[in-house]
């Protein structure tokens, strides 16, 4: 089963085809995204690696982790899952957004 890594403090110039480079040298690589900016394209400085198994996931983050590319030291570890990103936040009231909540005017 594939592992899913996380690659952050990545240059702005790293693309996905040179991240897999690296990642290839160890193990089989199933998929690589590179995080970008909807309204820019640019790299948001992070992405992700599949690897084919658990076990070149876990050598590519004990070998990699720390590592300089592109004159940046990257951080390599396992993914965590991603959590929602919806606003329940009592301060702000449901829904994100700033300002006050309908109803409370004065």
């Amino acid at each position: 089963m594939a592992k899913r890594i996380f690659v952050g403090n990545l240059s702005y110039k790293v693309d996905e085809e040179s991240l897999k480079d690296v990642f290839a040298k160890i193990g089989e690589v199933q998929s690589v995204k590179i995080i970008t900016d909807n309204a820019t394209g640019r790299s948001k400085g992070f992405g992700f690696v599949e690897m084919g198994s658990d076990a070149d996931a876990e050598k590519a983050i004990a070998s990699l982790n720390g590592t300089s590319l592109l004159d940046r030291n990257i951080t390599v570890n396992e993914a965590r899952p991603q959590t929602s990103r919806g606003r329940t936040d009592s301060k702000r009231g449901q829904g994100g957004g700033f300002g006050r909540k309908s109803g409370n005017w004065r």
